[in-house]
C-alpha cells in the first residue's frame, strides 16, 4: 500500500476497545435490533437506543462509530440467522439454492428492515456472516457448472427476486396489521380475488414458490444450453 494511502475504515477491521464496562457490543447490536424489528430504521438512533438500555449515548459510542456502523453490525447479525447447506453433491444444487432462497425469505419477514440495507452495504462494509451466505451462494453456483463470469450474475438474480418479493410481502402484512385487521378477515373480504376458506399464508408460501421455480428454471436452462447463448468459461 502507497505510503499516503489510508485504510478503508470499516467496522470489520477495526479492532475493539478494552471492555471496560458492564454493557457490551453484543448486548448494544441485540438491542438495535429489536428496535428495528419493532419501529423500523428512521427511528433508530444513539439516544433512543442508549435509553432503552439505560445507557447514554456516549457509552455506545465506545463500541460502534456511528449509526450506520451499528447496523451494518446488526444485518450481520440477523444474516447469522440462516441455515446455509455447504456444497456438497453437484446435483443437489437446485434444492440447496431454493433452501437458501426460503432462509432468506424467511430472514426479511422476521426483519423487515434488513432488506433494503442488504442492498445498500458494500463489499468493504460487508460482515462476516453475510459473506459466508454469498461465498456459500456461490460456491454451489460453481458446484453446478456455472463458469466464473456467471456466477455472480445468477446468485445476484436469485437474491433480487428473493428480495424483492419478500420487502413487498413484509410491506403487504405490515399494512394490514396497522389497519387493526388480520391476514385472514382481510383475505375473506377480497373473496372475489381468493378461493373462498383459502389460507393467506399458504398462498403467500405458493407465490413465493412458483416464482422461485420459475426463476430456477431459467437458470437450469443456461446450464442444459436451452438460454440464449453459450455457457463460456
Amino acid at each position: 500500500m502507497p505510503a499516503n494511502t489510508k485504510p478503508i475504515a470499516s467496522v470489520w477491521t477495526r479492532s475493539r476497545p478494552p471492555q471496560r464496562e458492564q454493557l457490551t457490543r453484543e448486548q448494544i447490536v441485540a438491542a438495535a435490533i429489536e428496535l428495528l424489528d419493532a419501529e423500523g430504521v428512521e427511528a433508530l438512533s444513539m439516544r433512543k437506543l442508549g435509553a432503552r438500555l439505560g445507557a447514554g449515548a456516549t457509552s455506545l459510542y465506545r463500541h460502534v462509530t456511528n449509526r450506520d456502523e451499528l447496523i451494518q453490525l446488526a444485518v450481520d447479525d440477523v444474516c447469522g440467522e440462516l441455515d446455509l447447506p455447504a456444497p456438497a453433491d453437484p446435483a443437489q444444487w437446485r434444492a440447496a439454492v431454493a433452501h437458501t432462497a426460503t432462509e432468506v425469505r424467511a430472514m426479511v419477514l422476521r426483519h423487515p428492515w434488513v432488506a433494503l440495507e442488504l442492498g445498500q452495504i458494500g463489499l468493504i462494509h460487508i460482515g462476516p456472516n453475510a459473506m459466508r451466505m454469498s461465498s456459500e451462494l456461490l460456491a454451489w453456483f460453481e458446484a453446478a457448472g456455472f463458469p466464473a463470469r456467471e456466477k455472480q450474475p445468477a446468485a445476484g438474480t436469485l437474491m433480487s427476486y428473493v428480495i424483492g418479493i419478500a420487502t413487498a410481502e413484509a410491506a403487504y402484512i405490515s399494512l394490514i396489521a396497522r389497519s387493526g385487521s388480520t391476514e385472514s378477515a382481510w383475505v375473506a373480504s377480497r373473496s372475489q380475488d381468493f378461493d373462498e376458506g383459502a389460507d393467506p399464508r399458504q398462498l403467500r408460501e405458493d407465490h413465493f414458490a412458483y416464482g422461485l421455480d420459475r426463476v430456477l428454471d431459467g437458470l437450469a436452462a443456461r446450464l442444459d444450453g436451452r438460454g440464449s447463448g453459450r455457457l463460456q468459461p
